[in-house]
């Protein structure tokens, strides 16, 4: 059973999850409107793409804190 502290924990995971998705979002339209424009530097695309790797790791564990794998 949830206790309050970890319903509390849960809703703080929740918003920091939305909050990386967002981030991720941005950098996806940031580097598609580079490569759109034809002004894409490959030095920050290459940045772009790293930190856009580091929210989706980011993602991926909070996503295993909120719905842990249940062995059936």
């Amino acid at each position: 059973m949830n206790t309050p502290s970890n319903m509390e924990e849960e809703e703080i995971f929740k918003v920091q999850l939305e909050v990386l998705r967002r981030e991720h979002r941005d950098l996806d339209e940031a580097i598609h409107a580079l490569h759109t424009r034809g002004t894409a530097d490959p030095l920050t695309v290459k940045r772009l793409k790293k930190q856009k790797l580091l929210l989706k790791d980011r993602i991926a564990f909070i996503e295993d804190k909120l719905l842990p794998d249940i062995i059936a």
